[in-house]
């Protein structure tokens, strides 16, 4: 059998048989159309495909030709350089520094290593309850501390704030008419009051008389008298405090005197609890301080002329 009979193809003699007239066409089979390109080759033998072999078809990428590996044993610029790259990698760090630098390098840690650990312990001993260290050692832990790391809370709080604590002030007014002595006035009352509703309070309003007040009381004992030279300066401090704020009223007069006292009135207890606490006030009454020129504002007059 001819391979190309039944393509429409003539036979050996090239001839190209015509169309049988009474023959019905029929559409021809796609597959069977031969490429145009493809250049015709000798009779298939049966069974043979004409389809050519894989291995026999041009690669339009040529293939890459294989690259030798390196024979172990015999040194070569890539071994030496692979070499050279790992030892460079394990002496990185303190490895790749000369003996005398990485010993510089362990003290230098070592020092930062016993600093920190020393200023944590520091810190902790400063802001835990009392207890046997810090009673032998209280004074080195307080030079340590102060005044570089002072630390304004504590680890544990043993007495939790229960009580409500005013600072009020009265002062004595020397006027036209005489000497007169004015009303207690509450200057935490006004503190709360500018604080309160205000989303950006100040910070005097909020600490300046609070911590006043609480460096009096830890510069004094019960009886009032100062300790030390703390003491004095916490009472120059709160002197300047109660001008200040008595410099912001007009009492038509000169102040001569003031006098500062404390109201604690404990926290009641919630109403889903059935504890009973007193919230009746308790008072702690300091003396009649005269006012000097030292407890004035800054570029205020003396007060003996005026402190309207």
């Amino acid at each position: 059998m001819d391979s190309y009979d039944d393509r429409g193809v003539g036979g050996r003699d090239g001839r190209v048989a015509g169309p049988d007239p009474g023959a019905v066409p029929t559409v021809p089979d796609p597959r069977a159309v031969p490429d145009p390109r493809a250049e015709p080759g000798p009779r298939a033998e049966p069974g043979h495909r004409d389809d050519p072999e894989p291995s026999r078809i041009p690669s339009s990428s040529p293939v890459p030709s294989p690259v030798p590996s390196p024979v172990p044993g015999k040194g070569g610029a890539g071994g030496a350089d692979s070499r050279a790259g790992a030892g460079s990698d394990s002496r990185s760090g303190m490895a790749g520094l000369s003996f005398p630098y990485q010993v510089a390098a362990a003290v230098a840690l070592a020092v930062i290593g016993l600093v920190t650990c020393t200023q944590l312990a520091m810190v902790f001993l400063h802001v835990a309850p009392s207890n046997t260290l810090t009673k032998q050692h209280g004074k080195g832990v307080d030079e340590w501390i102060y005044p570089e790391f002072e630390q304004n809370w504590k680890l544990f709080a043993p007495n939790p704030l229960q009580q409500n604590v005013a600072v009020h002030v009265r002062a004595e007014i020397a006027g036209p008419d005489g000497r007169r002595t004015t009303p207690w006035m509450s200057l935490s009352g006004e503190d709360g009051k500018a604080i309160r509703g205000n989303p950006l309070p100040s910070h005097v309003q909020q600490n300046e008389l609070r911590r006043g007040w609480d460096f009096f009381l830890g510069s004094h004992d019960s009886q009032n008298r100062a300790n030390g030279l703390r003491g004095t300066l916490s009472e120059q401090y709160i002197r300047r405090i109660v001008m200040l704020r008595l410099g912001e009223h007009d009492y038509g007069g000169t102040v001569e005197r003031i006098q500062v006292r404390s109201e604690a009135r404990s926290v009641a207890a919630p109403p889903w609890s059935d504890e009973k606490i007193s919230t009746k006030p308790s008072y702690r009454v300091l003396p009649w301080w005269n006012v000097t020129a030292a407890d004035l504002p800054e570029g205020s007059a003396d007060p003996k002329e005026t402190a309207q």
